[in-house]
C-alpha cells in the first residue's frame, strides 16, 4: 500500500464513534445503573430509586439526542457470501 493512500478494504469500513452528545446520554445511564445497582446490595431503597431516577433522565436524554442516528452501518465486504457466515 502507498504511504497516504488508502485501501479498497478500509476506505469502507466505516464509523461507530459517536457524537459526544450520545456519550453523554450513555454515560447517564450507565451512572444510574450502577447507583441502582450499589443501592440493591445495600437495601437502600433511596439510593435504588435515585439510580432510577438518573436512569430514566439518560433514556430521555437519548431520545432528545437521537443517538440511534449515530450508527453508520458497514458496506458489505468483498468476496464474502452468505455462506461463509455459517
Amino acid at each position: 500500500m502507498v504511504e497516504g493512500h488508502k485501501s479498497e478494504q478500509t476506505e469502507n469500513l466505516g464509523s461507530h464513534g459517536g457524537r459526544a452528545s450520545s456519550w453523554l446520554a450513555v454515560t447517564v445511564i450507565l451512572l444510574g445503573t450502577v447507583v441502582a445497582g450499589f443501592g440493591m446490595t445495600q437495601a437502600n431503597w433511596m439510593l435504588i430509586w435515585i439510580g432510577a431516577g438518573v436512569f430514566v433522565v439518560g433514556g430521555i436524554l437519548a431520545l432528545v439526542f437521537d443517538i440511534f442516528t449515530d450508527v453508520v452501518i458497514d458496506t458489505p465486504r468483498v468476496g464474502m457470501e452468505a455462506e461463509d457466515h455459517r
